[in-house]
C-alpha cells in the first residue's frame, strides 16, 4: 500500500506574497521631450508651451506616464510641472523618470496601501520570478513593511526559498 503524498507546504502556515498579484492594469507610457527642445538641447519657454499648448493630451487618458528627456538637456523643473498639470485630467499617474520608475512609484502606492494584519506573527515568503515588471524596489518596500508583522520573511518560493529575516523572541 502506497502512503499518500501530503503537501506540507499547503498545510503549514506560511503566507506567500505575489507582487504580480497586485500589478496595477493599465498602458505605460514615456513621454519624451527631447523633440520640444531647440536642437533636442535647450528648452526655449515660448516655443516650448505652444508645443504644451498644441498638443492632444487626451490621447494619455487613462495611461501611466513617466515623463523624461532622453538627451542630456538640463530641464527646469517648471517644465515637468507643466507637463504634469495638462497631464492631469487624463493619465492615472504621471512621475518623471523611466518605466522603471514609473513601476517603481505604482508600487509604491499599492505597498503603502497594503493591509499586512493577516501577515501577523507568520512566515511569509515574498515570491520572485514574476512574469509582469515588477520592479526590485517593490520589493525592498514590502519587505520593510512586513518586517515589523511578520515572524519570517524568505524570498523565492516554497521549495527553495532563501531566508531574510527571523523575528527574534
Amino acid at each position: 500500500m502506497a502512503e499518500e503524498i501530503v503537501n506540507r507546504v499547503a498545510q503549514s502556515k506560511l503566507m506567500v506574497v505575489d507582487l504580480e498579484d497586485y500589478y496595477p492594469d493599465g498602458e505605460r507610457y514615456v513621454f519624451d521631450i527631447k523633440n520640444w527642445l531647440y536642437e533636442g538641447f535647450v528648452l526655449r519657454e515660448k516655443e516650448f508651451r505652444q508645443y504644451v499648448k498644441d498638443y492632444d493630451w487626451s490621447q494619455h487618458q487613462n495611461q501611466y506616464v513617466a515623463l523624461t528627456c532622453s538627451t542630456d538637456a538640463i530641464i527646469p523643473a517648471w517644465s515637468f510641472m507643466l507637463l504634469t498639470l495638462e497631464l492631469q485630467p487624463y493619465a492615472k499617474k504621471v512621475c518623471v523618470g523611466n518605466l522603471e520608475t514609473l513601476e517603481t512609484s505604482l508600487f509604491q502606492d499599492v505597498i503603502n496601501a497594503l493591509d499586512v494584519e493577516s501577515y501577523k506573527d507568520k512566515p511569509v515568503i515574498i515570491k520572485g520570478c514574476a512574469n509582469k515588471p515588477v520592479p526590485t524596489n517593490a520589493y525592498l518596500m514590502l519587505s520593510s513593511k512586513l518586517k515589523p508583522v511578520a515572524k519570517s520573511i524568505m524570498y523565492g518560493e516554497a521549495c527553495s526559498s532563501v531566508p531574510l529575516f527571523k523575528r527574534k523572541k
